[in-house]
């Protein structure tokens, strides 16, 4: 009977790169940094609401309008205006929050293009990593509002989604505006997703549809007043 030679195991002679590893482990200072300020600077604006949406709409535009008259009428309600900081509809719900009675706040992050911090931020915070900014977008949020957006936009809404599902947020407003502009997505939702089992149809009644400021005024009033809790203690829970 022929025996087999056992395999040789290969391992790489090349060192370690010192320098290389030193940089990797900087970052977590880097990270601890900015979870540490999004904290400190956010914990007393509570109660706030996050708005969602495209970079790429301009002053002009309808979607710009009607999220500056949202932004306002949320403001004026005494709700904090959260907006990821940039251009286009996060611009749109930090001027409207600004000309408002409460706070605009505006969470920016470092990009090769297209972010560019706007000039109606009572508050602002600069990160370089999404994750940690999503997280303050996410945290102290009492409602959600979602205006028409793209990758970054779905990216937001999902991640929302996914945290009440999993009970890793209490569940809180998730409001899409513009029924037009989501109506394909949520019937790809309801006529794919649910009838694949790969959501259960309590999940579908996470999202409400809005069209007019007031309706989300009326939609986030209506959420606490039904279960009898105040918005400050609907926290990310971690």
């Amino acid at each position: 009977m022929t025996t087999k030679n056992p395999p040789t195991i290969r391992t790489s002679q090349r060192p370690i790169n010192e320098v290389s590893l030193n940089q990797e482990s900087w970052k977590i200072f880097q990270i601890m940094a900015e979870f540490v300020e999004g904290f400190e600077r956010l914990s007393n604006i509570a109660p706030s609401v996050s708005i969602f949406g495209s970079a790429r709409f301009t002053p002009d535009h309808p979607y710009y309008i009607l999220t500056e008259q949202i932004a306002r009428e949320l403001s004026d309600a005494g709700f904090s205006v959260v907006s990821g900081g940039g251009p286009g509809i996060m611009e749109a719900a930090n001027k409207g929050g600004y000309a408002g009675n409460s706070s605009s706040v505006g969470l920016n992050i470092i990009l090769p293009h297209e972010q560019r911090a706007n000039s109606y931020q009572d508050i602002s915070l600069n990160f370089r990593y999404f994750f940690a900014r999503k997280v303050m977008l996410v945290k102290y949020a009492a409602a959600y509002v979602i205006l028409p957006g793209g990758y970054g936009t779905l990216d937001e809404l999902t991640e929302i989604l996914t945290l009440m599902q999993t009970n890793k947020a209490q569940q809180r407003p998730v409001i899409l505006v513009q029924k037009s502009f989501w109506e394909g997505l949520l019937n790809w939702f309801h006529d794919t997703l649910l009838t694949q089992h790969t959501i259960n149809p309590e999940d579908l009644t996470l999202i409400t549809v809005a069209d007019q400021p007031k309706e989300i005024l009326d939609i986030i009033f209506s959420h606490y007043e039904t279960r009898g809790s105040r918005m400050e203690d609907h926290l990310f829970l971690f």
